[in-house]
């Protein structure tokens, strides 16, 4: 597959943890065995998120675990010009509209609560048929419906959504600026010609809005494939915001090793003291999705 692209996305907010090294290295293994490119990405559009020099710590720590990429680093501060033009589309077909809605109304007006998987309740169509009157703006919506959307997940299996039931009509735009994850991803996948798609289980519910977005923007669909996030020992997930622990600068093969817990590959513990190139040798080699079948989570992997 001469044509395969896989990304890393990070946000820079802060350093890499042993979960986002995880999901660098999975995204990183599964490029090289298809030999295809393996492209960074740097997720910047939310300003109040990012933290300065984090993106420079973030590229430094992937060159030091050996996780090379292809091109250029692109940046999606830098790319506001497409998501203006997607939107602008989808505007035009009919498939956006205005929402007034704050937060504690959605709340207390919500069909149903949060489903698993999914940020926040469901949205009602509040402001489907228009703003009410002396209300402004909050963010702009994509019109969903009730047709499921089904795809089938390399290791979880298929995976199918009524999005308009399970998340309602959802943000693709704040009224104050930023972009939507949702849309900004579909419009870079798209444009980087990214094929497969590999990030933590944690995203998994989050696919079928993006399925959503490239079928009314007529864009393709990537191959995907989601792998277990690392946990603590409560049960969430290892997070920059939760006060993940950062990565031993001086150990990065002991960080690998560490990753391919997580991912499940099980590492012979006759490489856990090796260097960056030695692990990812063998993890090269050894590289195998299928054990990610059956968990979304997996416990950290503590230094012993």
């Amino acid at each position: 597959m001469a044509d395969a692209a896989g990304r890393f996305a990070p946000t820079p907010s802060g350093p890499l943890h042993l979960g986002s090294l995880a999901s660098a290295l999975a995204s990183f293994l599964d490029a090289r065995a298809h030999d295809g490119r393996w492209l960074v990405r740097i997720e910047d559009l939310d300003a109040p998120r990012m933290i300065a020099g984090a993106e420079s710590s973030i590229l430094k720590t992937l060159e030091s675990h050996g996780l090379t990429w292809d091109g250029a680093v692109l940046r999606q501060s830098e790319r506001r010009e497409h998501y203006d033009a997607a939107l602008a589309r989808l505007a035009a077909a009919g498939h956006t509209y205005a929402c007034a809605c704050s937060r504690r109304e959605i709340a207390d007006s919500a069909l149903t609560l949060p489903n698993e998987g999914v940020d926040g309740p469901v949205y009602p169509g509040t402001c489907r048929a228009g703003l009410p009157a002396g209300r402004e703006a909050h963010a702009i919506r994509v019109r969903t419906d009730l047709e499921p959307y089904s795809f089938e997940d390399v290791a979880q299996g298929v995976i199918e959504q009524a999005i308009e039931r399970e998340v309602g009509d959802f943000v693709i735009k704040r009224a104050d600026g930023p972009y939507a994850y949702q849309l900004a991803v579909v419009v870079d996948d798209a444009l980087q010609g990214v094929t497969h798609v590999v990030r933590g289980a944690d995203l998994l519910l989050s696919t079928p809005r993006q399925l959503h977005l490239q079928r009314l923007l007529g864009l393709p669909t990537p191959r995907h494939l989601h792998h277990p996030v690392a946990v603590d020992a409560n049960g969430a997930k290892l997070s920059k915001s939760a006060g993940a622990a950062t990565l031993d600068p001086a150990a990065p093969g002991r960080n690998l090793f560490r990753a391919l817990g997580v991912l499940r590959q099980g590492p012979p513990a006759a490489i856990a003291r090796s260097s960056a190139a030695e692990v990812l040798a063998w993890a090269r080699h050894a590289y195998d999705p299928a054990r990610y079948r059956g968990a979304l989570t997996v416990a950290a992997i503590e230094e012993s």
